[in-house]
């Protein structure tokens, strides 16, 4: 059975929100649905290593809107932002990517800030914190097949350094949330997301690069591209789909859990690339191509999907958007953006 507590709901209508790492794809949606469901006030803190301005362009003005510039490597500056928020959404981290280029940094990052982040809930009261986990504690390469239920073991087999670092940060991220709620009484979730893409959508992460190089190509008249077979199989969540389980986990009454968030179904890369051409309005076939040794790519052993069932059952949260309508809209905004 999940955890729940009465004392572990903090109900978005009313309630002070931090986001640690808001200046960011899931920082953005976030603090703008929060702030359209009532919340009092939202928080931003961002160093802008990653996060950009033009993220959070659109909020420019909200008058419950705050923008903090912090580092999560700095406690004082995350003590001052935690006095007298309800609940902290902790984003910050450096992605598969960027850790496969700077892995000290990113272990410094994930895990160093993440116990600040919490250090900094528990000096202040802050009634819960939401953690963003990934599909990654799971791991990657030739053992990631079927559902991915919670407690399924994690894989590292044949898989990038950077990727198994990045997993490997998360989860201990998970077990610094633990050890606090048992020492301290910390409330939290765990989310682990899955491949967010979506509006406002950043080149850090390896999966939704995927979207993003076929549209670039596609724009310039080229065919996608598309690694080997294009039988590999991604599992994405619309960015919006992602707020709404954030605000949710907040409003629930779960607490010392880590649950799985993904979008409604898995998808190969081939049949992305495909969707992405269609919906870019073209007609030309996808090229395929080998994989460059020097570029870091994730994948999986066979057919697998982040099972999202628990999310239901412990907050109330399931995906509305699917890949079709979630790749129309990020098109859309490229187009409209220039991006």
């Amino acid at each position: 059975m999940n955890p729940t507590s009465p004392h572990a709901a903090v109900p978005v209508q009313g309630g002070r929100f931090l986001i640690i790492g808001g200046a960011s794809l899931v920082g953005s949606a976030t603090a703008e649905l929060l702030l359209a469901d009532g919340a009092a006030e939202v928080r931003l803190l961002d160093n802008f290593y990653q996060g950009s301005r033009e993220a959070i362009r659109h909020l420019d003005g909200h008058p419950r809107l705050l923008l903090m510039p912090g580092d999560v490597m700095r406690l004082p500056q995350l003590l001052a932002a935690t006095q007298g928020i309800d609940g902290v959404l902790h984003l910050a981290a450096l992605m598969s990517l960027t850790m496969s280029l700077d892995p000290w940094t990113g272990l410094d990052v994930n895990i160093r800030g993440t116990q600040n982040a919490i250090e900094a809930a528990c000096i202040n009261g802050v009634r819960k914190l939401i953690f963003a986990s990934s599909n990654a504690v799971y791991g990657y390469g030739p053992g990631i097949a079927g559902d991915l239920v919670e407690g399924a073991p994690f894989h590292s087999a044949d898989a990038p350094p950077g990727a198994i670092l990045y997993g490997a940060s998360k989860i201990i991220g998970e077990q610094l949330c633990r050890d606090a709620h048992r020492k301290r009484g910390l409330n939290y979730v765990a989310l682990r997301y899955t491949a967010v893409y979506g509006e406002r959508q950043h080149t850090r992460g390896a999966n939704a690069l995927i979207i993003v190089e076929a549209h670039d190509r596609l724009r310039k008249g080229l065919r996608p591209q598309v690694i080997g077979d294009g039988t590999d199989t991604k599992h994405f969540v619309h960015v919006a789909d992602v707020a709404r389980a954030n605000a949710a986990a907040f409003a629930s009454t779960a607490t010392d859990v880590a649950i799985n968030i993904s979008g409604p179904e898995p998808i190969t890369t081939l049949e992305l690339v495909r969707l992405v051409t269609e919906l870019a309005g073209k007609a030309l076939e996808p090229e395929h191509v080998a994989a460059d040794p020097g570029k870091m790519r994730l994948t999986s052993g066979g057919a697998w999907a982040l099972d999202h069932r628990a999310a239901a059952r412990t907050i109330g949260w399931s995906p509305q958007v699917d890949m079709r309508e979630g790749i129309r809209r990020l098109i859309a905004w490229r187009e409209a953006s220039g991006t």
